[in-house]
């Protein structure tokens, strides 16, 4: 029964209010800044990354085209 109430309690927007506490929590308000930076970057490179991949895929699949 207990458990249940919190699993309703959880689907609702409160949720992104809970995880946030639990960051501040675990990493410190002073840290929060540092880890998004962190994350900001690391998702830049990962976009970076897609883009040449996906580049580098249509230009062999170019080639293989021409070559046929």
């Amino acid at each position: 029964m207990f458990g249940i109430n919190i699993a309703n309690f959880i689907a609702g927007q409160e949720w992104i209010f809970i995880i946030i506490i639990a960051v501040v929590f675990i990493f410190g308000a002073k840290k929060i800044p540092e880890l998004a930076k962190t994350f900001g970057k690391a998702k830049g490179e990962f976009e970076k990354g897609k883009i040449e991949g996906e580049k580098e895929l249509k230009d062999f699949k170019d080639k293989e085209a021409k070559s046929d």
